[in-house]
């Protein structure tokens, strides 16, 4: 049982109990309201349940699958890089030659691999 769930619990009991409280005070005329006010009270327990739910699902399922980045953001980092790679390879020939584009092509890695171990070793949410 989650920590929370026992508190939900002990919440809806009392909810339960005033709602029984009331119709003995208010009568048959209102059970119907009383009634639809406790459903509707349950319902959104069992909504905030299941989205909680669903959301440590996405988290855990992300990390898993993704070794802690997202497939977006592993995407979105290799399309700039490239994108800036042909620019940065032509000042590179430009100003120092061939081993300007090593040192160049050098320094992308060098951020490529930073990232890539900083997605590795990101803490799970």
């Amino acid at each position: 049982m989650e920590p929370h769930s026992h508190t939900d619990a002990h919440e809806l009991k009392k909810e339960f109990d005033a709602t029984l409280r009331a119709r003995g005070e208010l009568g048959p005329e209102y059970e119907a309201a009383l009634v639809d006010s406790f459903v509707e009270k349950v319902d959104t327990q069992v909504r905030r349940r299941l989205a909680e739910q669903r959301l440590r699902e996405v988290r855990g399922g992300a990390v898993a699958a993704g070794g802690g980045a997202n497939f977006g953001e592993r995407f979105g980092f290799a399309i700039v890089t490239l994108v800036l790679a042909i620019p940065l390879s032509a000042i590179g020939v430009v100003n120092a030659g061939l081993s300007g584009l090593v040192v160049t092509w050098a320094g992308i890695l060098g951020v490529s691999v930073a990232h890539a171990a900083k997605s590795w070793h990101r803490p799970p949410p």
